[in-house]
């Protein structure tokens, strides 16, 4: 199969909506009100595919959404008329993909005769936001459900494209998800300086005792939480690690900040790496104080007490920030925990709705009914 020149899958999916499906649908099914867009896994959702995307899971796709009542009706005809009569391309690229197989990836394969094997995918929209976040925002999001949803589902919601809202539902979901609530916001970033609080002075330490690799492990952690901070800041999700240097890359403090934390993993010696780490600590505090969320902060390093390592003491802006918060409900919250990903490292853990949401349920009890 000849490989057509590389789109953005977004573009690719605009078309394949514009140019294939809604024409079957004006025609097979002209009353049946529908959604379409590109939301949910995958790179070119985030906008970040290329190239090496396009050998799985990419290609002419999207969803299509429907009322629960019309995906009972239609959503299997709907599926079979598309299979019958898509075009076999779309500006160059098979519809057709290999067969579903549990686990494995599904890569576009020559278009043969009828049916195609399409990933036009039929949900109802209901079902889809209950699989997909464990919540639905029509019905209020209450703080736990917030806390309980990866900040890479919400990418996944809040990213892609919308082509078509005809159930009139999409594009509210995505502005309501748009952003955290301020005082939401507030605990995330409290609980995200916690975390570089409590590991801060570590690096000097395991220096001190001759272990370089302890060291720069520590560092590692540190510059990636660092990382997902200014995400914080910038009011933007951070995505999973595949994607989380991309997506900061991509932020107005990168220019100064990626060479610091790049001299901070780099660094030969502790004392090089302790000036980058620290230098990155006192820029972040000055954008968090630019915020306005809180009374500002004091953005100097400092001695770690009465040992030779220089730190932020960021719980001061931990507390600070916390402080600030006057939602009832996520005022009392536990001050060291956050949001499921703040606390949780596993991807099939963070991979599932419902197991993040069992995860931050144990912690915070049960969510609002």
């Amino acid at each position: 199969m000849r490989v057509p020149a590389f789109v953005p899958g977004l573009s690719l999916a605009a078309s394949t909506y514009h140019e294939a499906v809604r024409p079957i649908l004006d025609v097979a099914f002209p009353r049946l009100v529908h959604s379409a867009a590109l939301l949910g896994p995958g790179s070119d959702v985030l906008g970040y595919d290329t190239a090496r995307s396009t050998d799985h899971d990419w290609g002419p796709r999207l969803l299509l959404f429907l009322t629960p009542a019309d995906a009972r009706r239609h959503a299997d005809d709907l599926v079979g008329v598309l299979a019958e009569r898509l075009p076999s391309s779309v500006q160059g690229w098979s519809t057709n993909f290999s067969p579903p197989e549990p686990g494995r990836s599904r890569t576009l394969q020559p278009a043969g005769d009828a049916p195609i094997a399409h990933r036009i995918e039929v949900f109802d929209l209901d079902t889809w936001l209950a699989t997909h976040l464990g919540a639905d925002p029509r019905d209020g999001m209450h703080a736990r459900d917030w806390l309980a949803i990866p900040t890479q589902r919400l990418l996944e919601v809040t990213s892609g494209a919308v082509f078509h809202d005809g159930l009139g539902h999409l594009t509210s979901i995505r502005a309501a998800l748009a952003w955290y609530p301020d005082d939401i916001w507030r605990y995330l970033l409290a609980c995200q300086w916690r975390r570089i609080a409590q590991e801060e002075a570590f690096p000097g330490r395991c220096a001190e005792v001759g272990d370089d690799l302890g060291s720069r492990l520590v560092t590692a952690r540190l510059v990636r939480d660092l990382m997902r901070l200014a995400l914080l800041v910038e009011r933007r999700y951070p995505p999973y690690a595949k994607w989380l240097g991309t997506a900061f890359v991509r932020l107005r403090c990168a220019p100064t900040l990626q060479p610091l934390l790049t001299d901070a993993l780099t660094a030969a010696d502790w004392p090089h790496r302790e000036s980058a780490l620290c230098a990155a600590y006192e820029h972040l505090a000055r954008a968090h104080n630019d915020l306005g969320l809180c009374d500002p902060v004091e953005p100097t390093v400092r001695p770690f007490h009465d040992r030779p390592m220089r730190v932020l003491a960021a719980d001061r802006f931990a507390d600070a920030t916390h402080r600030a918060i006057t939602d009832p409900e996520v005022s009392t919250l536990p001050r060291h925990v956050g949001g499921v990903d703040q606390f949780v490292d596993s991807t099939d853990v963070l991979g599932v709705a419902d197991r993040a949401r069992a995860v931050t349920g144990a912690l915070y009890g049960p969510h609002a009914p």
